[in-house]
């Protein structure tokens, strides 16, 4: 299967801009350094431009990774299983594309099977396919759920985020214990109010705990 739209890229192309070297990277790192007005060149940060690229790698991985192949291989043996699959407190970890800070939060992802099921694994995978890289969470919610809609073909997928953003809460308007919550439901948990009241009962109310669990 190859699908590609705008709403769910696979691995995201540099070929627009040349991706720098790695000796470039970490001159970039100890020019942020300097202009946070701190020596570079002192004991406790002259090895900080190489441990932020390799940082770096780890934190947006999801450029590099695929996340229609991660969905690709399925299984049609569920002996007529066709309710409602959830894997909830999907933990996130991610980075606000506009101040580079981190949003730390949960995410439930759901789907009612049609004729096959993925491997539960395969959606925690999906998740960080698209959340180690430079995010917002609305646009995060989205490509997960239309990548899932898109390559297993259910007859409806339902992806809710519960997030924390330290853009906001450490910087700006300072405002910690704020949680947003977003939600794409397509298919049947978009059409039916039965299957949405159904799944949202089996979330169930995270509270406070989704950054503490």
């Amino acid at each position: 299967m190859n699908i590609v739209t705008p709403t769910s890229p696979r691995a995201v192309s540099t070929a627009s801009a040349e991706r720098p070297t790695r000796e470039e990277a970490e001159a970039a790192v100890r020019t942020l350094l300097l202009w946070a007005g701190d020596d570079p060149d002192r004991e406790g940060l002259r090895d900080t431009p190489s441990r932020v690229t390799r940082a770096f790698k780890e934190f947006f991985v999801g450029y590099a990774t695929d996340p229609v192949a991660v969905l690709e291989r399925t299984f049609e043996e569920t002996d007529g299983y066709d309710e409602i699959v959830l894997l909830r407190d999907i933990r996130l970890e991610s980075t606000c594309e506009h101040h580079m800070a981190p949003i730390i939060g949960r995410v439930h992802v759901a789907y009612l099977p049609h004729r096959r099921v993925v491997g539960i694994s395969k959606l925690a995978r999906v998740v960080d396919a698209y959340a180690k890289r430079l995010q917002i969470q609305e646009k995060l919610t989205a490509q997960i759920a239309n990548t899932i809609q898109e390559v297993l073909e259910p007859r409806g997928v339902a992806v809710v985020i519960e997030a924390a953003h330290q853009c906001m809460t450490t910087r700006g308007v300072h405002k910690p214990g704020v949680t947003m919550v977003t939600s794409r439901m397509l298919g049947a948990f978009r059409d039916d109010p039965t299957t949405r009241r159904e799944l949202l009962a089996m979330i169930g109310s995270r509270g406070s705990n989704i950054l503490t669990e």
